[in-house]
């Protein structure tokens, strides 16, 4: 009786999603500003927000790229970006389906996003690159980087949400078909208020203006089925056994009271990756690049300074040495 029950539960959800399911939305969004500017790869119209080192691409250093995390945008990346282009080419996306990106249906998966952005930087004429992530976007940095490694520098990962242990409950009931859209119709809008401070050590960083700002984005048209979309592409147990491969220099910067993806995840991708160094930012959430801004300015700046330097020899992708990570604190 209760594996019947359970089953009828399942149906009757499917059931429901059939009036209720989400919708996609393939043009531009209604409100898009009239300044932003997009790349069109596959049909997806992506936006993103550049700054030239002295208005021309610097072909002497690699082009940084910042990849924002779930539900988020390429603004939650601005401060750092302007702190960074006075020193190089940076570039910030907003994945499909999230901010003024545009919200087709489709593959959401990290491989996939990561393929469009490979897309895109070849239209725009980028070729090295330095990949920052933040959140679900390291997991987007990550398969870029298993991709092509031939054109990825360095990697910063930023709150990482990368394992299957990490996703939550909520994502993997919504994995299943017809659930998904009851819940996600019925439950992904709700409680904004309460679940933007769990990013935060400090509260009083989810402002007012924050929590309008996550509502508006979720009332753009097409905005729950690309985030359903998204949660279902979280399938992490194929890419992760991979993290390993990566070669290349890693910065891992994390908060030291995370709650969403707590240290003990960074402390675990330490140990897969060859060439990686740890950085634990005091009293921060989720959000080092709101709540920590500075620290991590200064972290990532001091991660890239050896790409400063213009060398005599053509850059590597790999390192010619291999150095035991080690934690920062």
């Amino acid at each position: 009786m209760q594996h019947f029950s359970k089953h009828a539960l399942i149906i009757a959800l499917a059931l429901a999603a059939n009036a209720c399911a989400p919708s996609f939305y393939a043009t531009k969004l209604p409100g898009t500003p009239a300044e932003a500017t997009f790349v069109e790869v596959d049909g997806v119209q992506l936006h993103y927000r550049r700054i030239k080192r002295d208005n021309v691409a610097d072909a002497t250093r690699p082009t940084v790229v910042f990849i924002h995390g779930y539900g988020a945008s390429l603004e939650s990346w601005s401060a750092v970006q302007d702190a960074l282009a006075p020193e190089f080419d940076v570039i910030a996306f907003d994945l499909k389906g999230f901010g003024w990106s545009t919200r087709p249906e489709g593959d959401y998966s990290p491989a996939a996003q990561a393929t469009l952005i490979w897309r895109a930087l070849a239209k725009l004429d980028i070729t090295r690159t330095v990949l920052v992530g933040h959140s679900w976007g390291t997991s987007v940095v990550l398969a870029m980087t298993l991709a092509q490694p031939g054109r990825v520098e360095r990697v910063a990962l930023t709150s990482a949400y990368v394992y299957d242990e990490q996703v939550p409950s909520f994502f993997r009931w919504a994995q299943v078909g017809g659930v998904g859209e009851f819940l996600f119709s019925m439950f992904y809008t709700e409680r904004t208020e309460e679940r933007v401070p769990l990013a935060y050590h400090d509260p009083r960083y989810a402002t007012q203006k924050r929590v309008d700002a996550v509502i508006a984005a979720n009332e753009r048209p097409g905005s729950v089925a690309a985030a359903l979309a998204a949660a279902r592409g979280q399938k992490f147990d194929k890419l992760s056994p991979r993290y390993s491969d990566v070669k290349q220099p890693v910065l891992l910067l994390w908060g030291d009271d995370d709650q969403v993806t707590p240290v003990r995840f960074g402390e675990r991708l330490l140990r897969q990756l060859e060439n990686a160094t740890l950085v634990v930012l005091p009293q921060c959430g989720h959000m080092p690049m709101l709540e920590a801004r500075q620290l991590t300015i200064n972290a990532l700046r001091k991660f890239l300074q050896p790409l400063t330097v213009v060398a005599a020899a053509a850059p590597t992708t790999t390192p010619t040495t291999t150095t035991s990570p080690d934690v920062v604190k």
